[in-house]
């Protein structure tokens, strides 16, 4: 008895150690596919970090960016500007989204407020070189530049239509073995709706392509006769004699304004000046004609 009771002990020993092990096997095994397929969705939708090859500033690979651009310049001849954009837009395969442009005042020959509102939408890897360019060509006031990640939308809208074709494949199917007119029409009805989703899922993942491809360029550009100094701050002297010099551009500027007005107003001033000499002569007439004496009653006697 004491034998067999040894012998079952060691059996039973023997079989614990087993199940310990292709428990540790097992476990081993769903911890290498958990992280494999961890790795295969990061993958998919652009999120694993790469070790090599990547650069700073630049875009993670797989990554879905929407890159908009918003910049303030200024420029002394707003025209020779605006057609050399609209040539490097053309050389770019770029085009222009919308654009506004004011020339000016015809009542006034300043040139200060002429401007132009333009809305750019350049390929994304000739965008840096566009900004470059109208940097050379203008003075830039201001800039900023914001890039949306859409990756995570983008891959649910692949997916999306993924689905909604294999559900249509699968209709289509049904919709041949059907075999009475009420299955026909609930199949039909379906299938309606799946391809009106698949239009309007296809038309936005073709959305996010163009502005993943294109990137947008807010553009606003301003005439001046000279350019705003972005150097250092001025000294004390400095600040008075670049104001007085500006006090003295502006009084220029007021009396050019004046005899503009005075000169395009000429005929409403002579108009007026001539009303007022006649009605300064009646004046003047009225005050010089003599008055009639006043005749006294005699008393009688």
């Amino acid at each position: 008895m004491k034998r067999y009771l040894a012998l079952t002990l060691v059996l039973l020993f023997i079989v614990g150690i087993l199940w310990g092990c292709g428990t540790a096997s097992n476990d081993s095994a769903n911890g290498e596919v958990f992280y494999e397929s961890d790795a295969a969705l990061k993958d998919e939708a652009g999120l694993s970090q790469s070790t090599s090859g990547s650069t700073t500033g630049s875009a993670p690979l797989n990554q879905k960016l929407v890159r908009k651009i918003w910049l303030n310049a200024e420029t002394e001849d707003l025209d020779a500007l605006l057609t050399q954009i609209d040539q490097r837009i053309s050389e770019l395969s770029g085009y222009v989204e919308e654009r506004e442009v004011y020339t000016g005042s015809s009542y006034s020959s300043s040139r200060r407020s002429r401007y132009a509102n333009i809305t750019i939408r350049i390929p994304v890897d000739k965008l840096d070189a566009f900004v470059a360019q109208v940097s050379e060509a203008s003075n830039i006031t201001s800039t900023n530049e914001t890039a949306d990640n859409i990756t995570l939308s983008y891959i649910a809208t692949q997916s999306r239509i993924t689905a909604l074709e294999t559900e249509q494949s699968r209709l289509l199917e049904l919709l041949a073995q059907a075999e009475n007119m009420s299955d026909l029409l609930q199949i039909e009805s379906r299938l309606t709706e799946v391809r009106t989703e698949l239009e309007e899922v296809t038309s936005q993942l073709q959305l996010y392509d163009n502005m993943v491809n294109y990137g947008t360029i807010y553009l606003n550009l301003y005439e001046v006769r000279e350019y705003t100094v972005t150097e250092e701050p001025e000294t004390v002297w400095e600040r008075i004699g670049s104001g007085f010099m500006e006090s003295l551009d502006n009084l220029g500027a007021f009396f050019t304004e004046l005899f503009v007005f005075v000169v395009v107003g000429f005929p409403y001033i002579a108009v007026i000046g001539v009303v007022v000499t006649v009605i300064v002569l009646l004046i003047r007439f009225r005050r010089k004609k003599p008055k009639m004496p006043i005749q006294t009653k005699q008393p009688e006697e």
